[in-house]
């Protein structure tokens, strides 16, 4: 299940949404020391990014203080299953 089958909508100002993206992957994959290559839309967390429920838990943490008016809560972190989910609902939240 992804944000989109929730009702949450993408933001069509292009500028801000590829910033905010960029942003994100980059958090991503400094947090998890990964290549940010890996880091893309539609990479799974926990099956192409190898994320365990502590570096989910520690990295809406990261999220939450990073971004300004984003609090990520426990039911909504645990339907995000790909990055993009992940920023739509930072870009939704801002």
């Amino acid at each position: 299940m992804t944000f989109n089958s929730l009702g949450f909508t993408r933001r069509t100002s292009a500028g801000n949404e590829s910033l905010d993206g960029n942003k994100v992957r980059t958090l991503v994959a400094q947090h998890l020391k990964i290549d940010v290559t890996r880091v893309t839309d539609e990479a799974h967390f926990r099956d192409d990014l190898g994320v365990d429920w502590l570096d989910r838990l520690e990295l809406m943490m990261l999220i939450e203080e990073r971004f300004t008016g984003v609090e990520i809560a426990d039911n909504d972190a645990d339907q995000m299953e790909v990055v993009g989910d992940l920023i739509r609902y930072i870009e939704n939240a801002r």
